[in-house]
């Protein structure tokens, strides 16, 4: 469900809750409007007379006689007086709205010169208030109170589809708005424009559209950086290509023009076609493994083994050079994958740093079996090292630091060996050594079982 599901909840809920504010106060109102209106204490001249008349009555006759008294005048027009004893109770037994007595309460301790409000003290020590209710009714009979007005049930009605209305806009304008978005980035993408990113558009929104939002971003960057690599190999292979194929042309002519010499410049020609065939291999073979083409996936061999091998051919390669390779093999650390791409990657990163290493120099190969899971080879040479900000270009197809340009080869080496590792569910990494020199570590995963 995820945070669009809490959203949902509580848009739903705000709505529930309004209909349940309108519809509490409709039965509230409702509630109100049934009870005696009796809200205020009647002030005219015909009201003070009857509590006069009463008040005196009640001196002078007793409450009996009052009864008797206020009964006579119930079906008459005339103001109902109200007499209520200490215990909030009617003479006549009328109910009496809590807040008409309370008002009455306080114009007596107010000490009001109105006189709408009496307080009678009888000889036994009972006390009475006499007041007469203020109504918009007519009451010409207090025993039935008025019609139980009309229910408002259009109220919560209307206000529950007021409420539904503005959740159902909010949430049509929330998810709209970010779905506009993302068509406008997909027809701009589609249309060429790689560099749209629709994140900065999403107002910090924080949802699975918000996060849809930033995979798409994800993506137009991948297709770019792709698109981008493309471009980039492209013009590469076209400038590797041109070379040999320019040298080519040369010694035809030069040929042409000197018979006598046509041996030697069959040997030219045959060195730059043996050249330009390791160029279109290498470039096969990169292509290849960018396609992920999977060959004998299944393979369980022995890296300690794989890798001892080829230490002993780069040895012998080192020596010629006045260079030292430094391996100590060891236990037996099983592979499950294609033995001949990764014996041609670690045999890469070997050779590189043989290549790239001063003479009287060593190279020093590591194997790291301390975990369980995976095993780390470590290949160390004391060169130059490359400069930090380009540090992560030296696994991009072509790509030559300045301190290689002067040295024979296509740049494809490494960017062979990153992608067979990948193709094998590891990973490579280049760090500058601080004392001096380039540090390679290939991170390979050690197969739990071999099948037989």
């Amino acid at each position: 469900m995820g945070r669009l599901f809490w959203k949902f909840f509580y848009s739903f809920l705000i709505v529930l809750l309004m209909i349940a504010a309108s519809v509490g106060a409709t039965v509230w109102w409702q509630k109100k409007a049934i009870e005696y209106p009796l809200y205020e204490l009647a002030t005219g001249p015909r009201s003070l007379y009857m509590i006069k008349i009463a008040s005196h009555t009640l001196r002078q006759e007793g409450p009996e006689f009052l009864k008797i008294f206020l009964k006579s005048f119930e079906k008459d027009r005339f103001p109902q007086v109200y007499v209520v004893d200490n215990n909030k109770k009617e003479i006549l037994n009328r109910p009496v709205p809590e807040i008409t007595f309370t008002r009455a309460q306080k114009l007596l301790n107010e000490n009001s010169d109105l006189h709408i409000v009496r307080k009678i003290t009888l000889a036994d020590g009972t006390k009475y208030v006499l007041f007469v209710p203020k109504s918009e009714a007519r009451f010409d009979d207090i025993r039935h109170p008025p019609k139980e007005p009309t229910s408002p049930f259009l109220v919560p009605i209307l206000l529950g589809v007021i409420a539904s209305l503005g959740c159902s806009a909010f949430l049509a304008w929330y998810f709209s708005k970010p779905i506009r978005h993302l068509r406008w980035a997909l027809d701009a993408v589609s249309a060429g424009n790689l560099e749209t990113r629709v994140a900065p558009l999403m107002d910090n929104q924080r949802d699975e559209i918000a996060d849809l939002g930033r995979n798409f971003d994800h993506m137009a960057q991948k297709i770019q950086q792709l698109v981008g690599s493309q471009k980039r190999l492209l013009h590469d292979v076209s400038h590797e290509l041109r070379s040999p194929l320019a040298r080519l042309q040369a010694v035809i002519g030069l040929a042409r023009q000197q018979p006598d010499k046509m041996q030697s410049y069959l040997e030219r020609i045959e060195q730059e076609v043996t050249r330009f065939d390791l160029l279109v291999g290498e470039l096969l073979t990169l292509s290849r493994l960018e396609s992920k083409i999977n060959e004998n996936s299944d393979e369980y061999f022995d890296l300690m083994e794989m890798i001892n091998a080829i230490a002993e051919d780069a040895r012998f390669e080192a020596e010629t050079h006045h260079r030292h390779l430094i391996f100590e093999p060891g236990n037996e650390v099983l592979i499950q994958g294609r033995a001949k791409l990764l014996y041609r990657a670690i045999e890469n990163v070997i050779r590189n740093a043989i290549k790239y290493t001063p003479e009287h120099t060593s190279v020093t190969v590591e194997i790291n079996t301390s975990h369980s899971q995976y095993v780390v080879i470590s290949v160390t040479d004391q060169g130059l090292g490359i400069p930090e900000q380009d540090i992560e270009m030296v696994f991009e197809p072509f790509y030559r630091s300045q301190s290689q340009i002067s040295t024979a080869g296509y740049g494809l080496g490494l960017a062979i060996a990153r992608r067979a590792i990948i193709a094998h569910g590891g990973l490579i990494k280049a760090t500058n050594r601080p004392e001096k020199g380039l540090r390679v570590d290939i991170q390979l995963p050690i197969a739990t079982s071999k099948e037989s």
